[in-house]
């Protein structure tokens, strides 16, 4: 990097940065060969309630995401089978083997008949998410698919027009937002600017060869023109009938000027009219929208001077799917641990099952995140970079005065604790005191500026992390 990273945070939440090159990240590709790549510049935010948020919510460290929605129920991921793109055939196959494109469509869209989740219990999900010590949580309000998981006057294709529409939940999306807001928890609100369903978007009059707008906007006015009033006008709805939102997480970076042009600066306005200090993402797309980028699938290869976010699974796929292949629980630390040391947010999906509810293996890794959380979380929330950030298998970060560090020694699967750790940079002065005990240790400092540190006997087989202050 050009400037150690806490000056250039520093110089960020001061607002004396203008656009900042990215970083390249590392990539680690979905099983369909599929990623949203993330921007590759970033503009600053020159409202002072919108930096504060961004710095309020750069503490945080840790959120939830859910993908849940009609393809949910037959376990598909999520609805990107629905594009007739043709690196989304082989999936669609798989699904539906035989069914032509135009049959799949149908199939597909007669999944509202379906969606019924009727053990959904949102307070039993906010708990459960708080014991894992995530701080905030994104929902899936609507995928590119067009199914609305929440009450919406623009469109009949929504949770609360289906088997679940007697529900006490049935707007599941106010369901979830009140439960977590009553946890403690920032809200954030994913939607795509997409609507597949929108028949404005994709016009049932003509064929959907690809995920973006199927006619010639300039031919169809008011087609394009009805899109944008239903489009502002479901974002208004969540952003006035909701309570507090704090992150309004738009996907679909296809939809945007000069194609597709819904006028964005004008519905982030709107939104943030309604919700004072909301943080826009509107990711992929770099500008005054994109108030922190967003990472899929993989982690920046290093340190980044401005707010970003992880966004991965806690399987191998976004939505819930009959046999997942998942991360195992020092996988999921060790990647909250790196993330954290190179500046960023991680935000962990879970897809849950179609009758509401989540799977045990998700539910014993998040709570075995959360029992390592409980006993060294210091080393995570609240922190920021230092620039040392790593050596080996530890990864440091820093007390948000830049006088504490910490160092979490990453335990790789299918390996013991060792009987020392080194590092290199960093120098203690004085003791070192083992979060997970608050064991004060002592350690060597050799010549070369190699710290060793002998750890105690009988540890638990888990990453652990160190607290010290550095010369």
């Amino acid at each position: 990097m050009n400037y150690p990273a806490m000056k250039i945070i520093a110089a960020f939440a001061l607002g004396m940065l203008g656009t900042v090159n990215a970083y390249p990240v590392q990539n680690d590709p979905d099983p369909d060969g599929f990623v949203h790549t993330a921007s590759t510049e970033y503009t600053p935010p020159d409202d002072p309630a919108v930096l504060q948020a961004l710095d309020q919510w750069q503490d945080l460290k840790f959120g939830i995401f859910f993908h849940w929605g009609l393809y949910s129920v037959e376990g598909i991921s999520e609805s990107w089978p629905l594009c007739s793109e043709e690196k989304f055939t082989p999936r669609r196959q798989n699904i539906l083997p035989g069914c032509d494109y135009e049959g799949f469509k149908r199939w597909y869209w007669g999944q509202a008949e379906k969606f019924n989740p009727v053990n959904f219990n949102p307070q039993a999900w906010a708990a459960m998410m708080r014991d894992a010590g995530t701080k905030y949580m994104v929902f899936t309000t609507k995928h590119h698919d067009g199914f609305c998981m929440f009450d919406t006057e623009f469109s009949d294709f929504k949770v609360t027009a289906g088997p679940f529409a007697h529900d006490a939940n049935a707007n599941i999306t106010k369901a979830l937002f009140d439960a977590f807001r009553n946890e403690g928890f920032k809200i954030g609100a994913y939607f795509s600017k997409a609507d597949w369903h929108d028949q404005y978007y994709w016009s049932r009059q003509l064929a959907t060869p690809t995920r973006g707008v199927n006619y010639d906007i300039d031919k169809h006015p008011g087609w394009w023109a009805q899109f944008k009033k239903n489009t502002a006008g479901q974002i208004k709805e969540l952003m006035s009938d909701y309570g507090r939102v704090d992150i309004l997480w738009l996907d679909g970076g296809w939809v945007r000027a000069p194609k597709e042009d819904i006028n964005i600066d004008s519905i982030v306005d709107m939104a943030r009219s309604l919700q004072p200090g909301l943080i826009a993402v509107d990711r992929t797309v770099h500008g005054r929208n994109e108030n922190y980028t967003t990472p899929e699938m993989r982690v920046p290869d290093r340190q980044l001077p401005y707010p970003w976010e992880t966004n991965t699974t806690i399987t191998n796929r976004w939505g819930w799917t009959p046999r997942p292949k998942y991360k195992s629980e020092r996988q999921l630390v060790n990647l909250l641990a790196e993330v954290v040391a190179k500046g960023g947010n991680l935000l962990l999906d879970v897809g849950p099952r179609p009758d509401g509810t989540i799977e045990e293996q998700a539910r014993t890794r998040l709570a075995y995140i959360g029992r390592w959380l409980d006993k060294n979380g210091e080393s995570i929330y609240n922190t920021r970079p230092t620039e040392v950030y790593n050596s080996g298998n530890i990864w440091f970060t820093a007390s948000k005065d830049g006088k504490t560090i910490y160092a979490i020694y990453a335990l790789p699967d299918g390996e013991n604790l060792p009987a020392k750790i080194s590092w290199h940079g960093n120098i203690p002065s004085g003791k070192i005191t083992l979060l997970s005990t608050g064991r004060k240790i002592s350690h060597t400092t050799d010549a070369d500026g190699l710290t060793t540190v002998r750890l105690p006997d009988n540890l638990p087989q888990e990453a652990i992390a160190l607290k010290f202050r550095i010369k």
